[in-house]
């Protein structure tokens, strides 16, 4: 009988597996899907590796530059400035520090100065605790001004919450504007990367488990949920029992709710209460470059997505046989017709938007495109989420559950840095010393403990 038995072979539950076999845990990880990673997988192009959604690190990022240590990759490991723009008005601005503001034309001064003064308080002073019933459209239309709100705010919110974008509190906000901050030097941006993509860190981390004694299963969906005298004992799978002391899930909250049904009703009625976005990544391969920006924001309303990241203006494109790479990136709700379109169909919605931002812009420039759409990007973070988040040990019907999964990265924003960080804050609610794990600045998993 195992320690511990994760269910749920992304980034958090091989993140926990990893802190639990180091404190001397005997671990099993069991994954539904053909390959571990989840949202960390990668595919392949020009002869190198390339992120489904993930883009990029943050230099704050404690807990994943110290895995990325922990496994040996630290000279694998870099750190670049880059650049950012906000396409508005049918033009593309630079926005990357004080003169760009100054030059954005869409806002008066007056609306420059109060951008810059609210973005300061939300990234550097606010509490998020203080604004969790405070939508961000009220609060961005009365501090940062109607104009800054209709200009910037409210497309991206528009764009990224599509019905919820008014229910947004401030306090997931708070959260990414100080991630932003935090990456930021002198108004310069430098965001991190690892040489061959995030593979090598998923690799080395499978390999570094194996050699600890952690059994991984992989394309093994958990049935069903084994429970006698007030604690789990086994889960199903297709092929078998397998049975543990301390069990781990790690899936998200809509999933997860189906599977504690019948065992622990009262668990899955509080996980009913989160709802998750979906995210589409549509990449490009191009035989030139769309412009000189890593990432665009669509500011402008009616786009069918939300940024435009041009990867090779981080990632030199010799690393992909000199092709070009750019993500058209877009959120969604369940309920919205994006939802259910296939990839046939996306590709038509999106890609006619291209010519309207780059004039030049033709579709003979793209060598390939891929699709990547998945369910469950992201909990959709309404007004006092806080309350909705269940302990890592929910302390219901079964003594021996603990739940860990994206919601508890609120108020932050999700990556794969607040990933280990809430399997850190797991392991120890299970106990297991995580102590050699750091703590960076993220506000992710604080008010679970």
């Amino acid at each position: 009988m195992k320690d511990l038995i994760i269910i749920g072979g992304g980034i958090t539950g091989l993140a926990a597996a990893y802190i639990a076999a180091k404190a001397g845990k005997k671990v099993t990880v069991v994954e539904a899907g053909n390959q571990f990673g989840g949202l960390l997988n990668t595919f392949e192009l020009g002869n190198n590796r390339l992120e489904y959604y993930y883009h990029h690190f943050f230099t704050h990022d404690a807990e994943l530059n110290w895995l990325i240590c922990e496994l040996g990759l630290e000279k694998k490991l870099f750190f670049k400035k880059t650049s950012m723009g906000v396409f508005r008005n049918g033009k593309i601005y630079n926005f990357n520090g004080l003169l760009d503001l100054l030059r954005f034309a869409p806002l008066s001064f007056f609306d420059k100065i109060r951008f810059g003064l609210s973005s300061l308080y939300l990234g550097k002073v606010a509490r998020w605790q203080k604004y969790e019933n405070i939508s961000c459209a009220d609060w961005l239309s009365r501090w940062a001004g109607k104009g800054t709100t209709a200009a910037l705010w409210m497309p991206l919110l528009n764009i990224k919450f599509g019905p919820y974008a008014k229910q947004v509190p401030l306090s997931w906000m708070v959260g990414r504007m100080r991630q932003r901050m935090n990456s930021r030097k002198n108004g310069d941006e430098r965001l991190g990367y690892l040489q061959g993509s995030l593979q090598v860190l998923l690799d080395s981390l499978l390999e570094k488990l194996r050699s600890f004694g952690v059994e991984l299963i992989n394309a093994e969906a958990v049935e069903k949920i084994n429970s006698a005298d007030g604690s789990i004992k086994s889960i199903s799978t297709q092929k078998g029992e397998i049975s543990g002391k301390q069990f781990l899930f790690t899936l998200p909250s809509i999933y997860l709710s189906q599977l504690l049904r019948e065992k622990s009703p009262k668990t899955a009625a509080l996980l009913d209460g989160i709802k998750y976005f979906g995210a589409i990544c549509v990449v490009l391969e191009l035989n030139r470059a769309l412009s000189h920006i890593y990432w665009l924001n669509i500011a402008d309303e009616g786009y069918p997505f939300g940024g435009i990241i041009e990867h090779s203006n981080f990632i030199p494109k010799e690393n992909y046989n000199g092709s070009h790479i750019a993500y058209l990136s877009r959120y969604f709700a369940h309920e919205e017709e994006i939802a259910h379109m296939s990839e046939t169909e996306i590709k038509a919605l999106m890609l006619p938007y291209l010519a309207k931002i780059y004039p030049d812009f033709s579709e003979s420039w793209i060598k390939n495109v891929k699709v990547f759409k998945t369910m469950t990007a992201a909990p959709v973070c309404d007004f006092n989420f806080s309350k909705k988040i269940l302990p890592y040990s929910p302390s219901l019907e079964l003594d021996n559950l603990y739940i860990c999964n994206m919601s508890h990265v609120y108020p932050d924003e999700r990556g794969a840095n607040n990933s280990i960080r809430i399997a850190a804050e797991a392991c120890r609610a299970m106990g297991i010393d995580s102590y050699f794990v750091p703590k960076g600045s993220s506000m992710a998993g604080k008010f679970c403990d």
